[in-house]
């Protein structure tokens, strides 16, 4: 890249992040000076900041660049991880999301004190913030540092070694990042997150397209004629046992993960406990979980594209997407691309850092205290926690590189260590009333205990997958809590205190637009199987697909009734928006 070319990529990458500085800036000025306004963003965050921050939180550039380097390397059963997060958010927007609103909780460890006590609460704080602190943070900053280094070459750019260049990326992602968390509290965050992913799916549509006229020598048609038509293995979503993603996992810890990471996950979870509404919470819940559809064919596709362009030849799998970027995309679009990347990366990094922070002032700082702390003093230790979480996380980030057997092995491990046992608590919470605090405490040290067993003492003996692993300590946790409550129960059965600050009145469109995503969700895995492109069309393609389309007309039709019966809990009789 020439000095004009570099100057002309900075200038309009910085053009474009200050633009969002300011949008975000005047969206949120005078909105965080109490606890409600910093930490769920005054409980007013619509539909379209939900959704928005919600596909930012979730989408960076481990995705951009893994997800493509594995349709590359292999096909797309990868897809399963973000596609069938469509199932996760329509539990959400249902059954957990009218829960935490109706208790008007800040956090997920505040609802655990409310069902269990505050020993529960502690516990599940100390998994999240060694978590988020410890691997989730640092792993957000480096994956992002790597794609930018890989995309844009700083080393060669500023004339430096691969590790001051890594070190400098870390620093300059967090600093910017932790403005937005520490200075804007949720709504800059929720802000930035919605105009970045806007840009993020101006990229996503453009990078596939662009790469079908460069494979069609100019043509999209044709392009799309030989990704179709030839090694159309690539495009099986059906994964073998030995593909990154079998096809079994799907229904068995594949459900589990996405549980916890839609529904009971702080740092995802927190902008829908900041809906203004019940309905605004649904819309945006089940907005992004139709972005999520979108996921194969803005970033995975792309990877399919460079494989029919490069051949199997590159160095590595997940050189697959910066080397179709450096060859399709315009020099002209180099500032505004890498201003979205980092936008991505900010997104997660921002939406962590803000989250760490409430939980520590919320579940930790507070509690301690004799007396009930004030908003200002609350947001003044918030603001410190996020600053002294940015700080480690910029010294612990780097190290990542030596991680023996990878980023994505230790990002692997490491949440495996909270998530089940979070999701099984809060379900068991939910569906059990007498089930007392002793089963949650067991089960986190019984989980710590035999996750760290079959990780690094039965690992690679056992031939389980990681996510049937999942699923069997789920359903054996699930059953050591229904035990101890069978065993010693409560003597007063949990009553849920309902304490909602909002109107819980369920959006009228809510059913049909779930039973539409859970189509297209069918519609996308039969697209992309040996009934679809794989090998051709076959005969039952289109019935299939006719069927899952009469079955959404229908749906649509009987909407009135279905509102009617359907068991949401509302305000005012059963009215809806």
């Amino acid at each position: 890249m020439g000095t004009s070319n570099l100057f002309a990529t900075l200038a309009s990458c910085v053009l474009f992040m200050a633009l969002v500085a300011w949008i975000s800036w005047r969206q949120t000025r005078g909105q965080t000076r109490t606890r409600d306004g910093y930490f769920l963003a005054g409980r007013g965050l619509g539909a379209t900041f939900i959704a928005g921050s919600l596909l930012l939180t979730n989408l960076s550039a481990e995705q951009l660049i893994g997800l493509n380097g594995s349709a590359y390397g292999f096909n797309l059963s990868s897809m399963a991880w973000e596609v069938t997060a469509a199932l996760a958010t329509v539990c959400m927007a249902f059954f957990f999301l009218p829960r935490y609103l109706a208790g008007a909780f800040f956090t997920l460890p505040q609802f655990l004190s409310d069902r269990f006590d505050d020993d529960v609460r502690r516990m599940t704080v100390i998994l999240f913030m060694v978590g988020y602190g410890l691997i989730t943070i640092p792993g957000v900053l480096y994956s992002g540092s790597l794609a930018v280094l890989q995309l844009f070459d700083v080393p060669a750019l500023l004339g430096i070694g691969q590790f001051p260049a890594l070190v400098f990326t870390i620093v300059l992602i967090g600093v910017i990042g932790s403005v937005y968390a520490v200075f804007g509290g949720l709504k800059a965050v929720a802000v930035s997150d919605t105009i970045n992913g806007v840009g993020l799916l101006i990229v996503g549509l453009a990078v596939p397209l662009l790469g079908l006229a460069k494979l069609g020598s100019g043509s999209i048609g044709e392009g799309l004629a030989i990704l179709a038509g030839t090694e159309t293995e690539k495009l099986n979503a059906i994964g073998a046992a030995d593909d990154p993603t079998p096809f079994a996992t799907l229904f068995t810890g594949m459900i589990f993960a996405n549980l916890f990471y839609w529904c009971t996950n702080q740092y995802v979870i927190q902008r829908t406990l900041g809906a203004r509404n019940l309905a605004e919470g649904q819309k945006g819940v089940l907005f992004s979980g139709f972005f999520k559809v979108l996921v194969p064919f803005l970033m995975m596709i792309p990877g399919v594209i460079a494989y029919h362009l490069y051949g199997p030849g590159l160095a590595t799998i997940d050189l697959a997407y910066p080397r179709l970027i450096s060859d399709v995309l315009p020099v002209y679009a180099a500032g505004f691309f890498l201003a979205v990347l980092l936008g991505a990366v900010f997104s997660s990094f921002n939406s962590l850092l803000n989250s760490a922070a409430t939980l520590f002032c919320l579940d930790v700082w507070g509690p301690l205290q004799k007396r009930e702390p004030g908003d200002e003093e609350m947001l003044r230790i918030a603001r410190r926690a996020g600053v002294g979480i940015a700080l480690i996380s910029f010294a612990i980030a780097p190290m990542l590189q030596f991680a023996p057997e990878g980023l994505w092995q230790i990002i692997r491990i490491f949440t495996g260590f909270y998530n089940i046992p979070v999701i099984a608590i809060v379900m068991v919470g939910l569906f059990t009333r007498r089930t007392p605090a002793l089963g949650p405490k067991i089960v986190i040290v019984f989980h710590i205990i035999a996750y760290g067993l079959f990780q690094f003492v039965l690992a690679g003996r056992t031939g389980i997958h990681f996510l049937h692993l999942y699923a069997i300590l789920f359903v054996l946790e699930v059953l050591i809590m229904l035990a101890v409550g069978a065993l010693w129960p409560r003597r007063r059965a949990w009553s849920f205190r309902r304490r909602e600050r909002v109107d819980l009145t369920p959006w009228r469109f809510a059913i049909p637009c779930a039973v539409s995503l859970l189509s297209c969700v069918a519609a996308l895995y039969l697209l992309f199987s040996p009934v679809g492109l794989v090998n051709g069309l076959s005969d039952a393609f289109w019935p299939l697909l006719g069927l899952l389309a009469l079955g959404n007309l229908a749906v649509w039709l009987w909407r009135p009734r279905l509102q009617q019966s359907a068991l949401l809990p509302a305000d005012d009789g059963g009215r809806t928006r």
